[in-house]
């Protein structure tokens, strides 16, 4: 019987960051299931779906835990893989692209919540505009929403917010 665990692991950037973590992993004959790894200015995070055998989950648990003797800050908690609550859902991607400015993501996350559409992924970021260098936020998320959210409707509604954002913002069924 299989056991998971999510690992949440961040520190100074390095090379090698990865490679001590799995090592770890590996270290208790446990897999990485599902993985997100990111440079964030001069840190480095990790978050982990890891499945292990039962007998081994304490070790795991602790042998990661560990790594902080190391200078990563851990976080590790057991979690239950079941099939989803979201079947049946529509996936849809998000693309919001503008001017940066404080309050994007905030707003965009909350008109989705107030959809009742889940978040699966969402990542942003800041590049310089082509001609300028302005600053321009990216956003791109993956997300799940209800049967009753048709396209057209969350096309129309972000479409709105983007006019009041000053941002573009384009949604598709999404591809894989």
């Amino acid at each position: 019987m299989s056991k998971h665990l999510i690992a949440t692991l961040s520190g100074a950037d390095r090379v090698g960051f990865v490679e001590t973590v799995t090592k770890r992993v590996f270290e208790f004959g446990a897999n990485v299931e599902q993985s997100r790894m990111v440079r964030l200015g001069g840190e480095f995070s990790v978050i982990m779906l890891i499945s292990v055998e039962d007998g081994a989950y304490s070790g795991l648990q602790a042998g990661i835990q560990k790594l902080t003797d190391e200078g990563f800050h851990v976080s590790t908690r057991e979690t239950v893989v079941s099939p989803s609550k979201y079947d049946g859902w529509l996936p849809y991607t998000i693309e919001v692209n503008g001017a940066d400015h404080e309050g994007i993501i905030h707003t965009v996350t909350g008109s989705l919540a107030e959809r009742g559409i889940n978040i699966e992924s969402l990542s942003t970021g800041r590049v310089p505009a082509p001609m300028s260098g302005t600053p321009l936020f990216t956003m791109t998320a993956v997300v799940v929403a209800p049967p009753a959210v048709t396209l057209t409707a969350l096309r129309a509604a972000l479409g709105s917010l983007g006019e009041k954002l000053n941002v573009d913002t384009d949604v598709e069924p999404f591809a894989g």
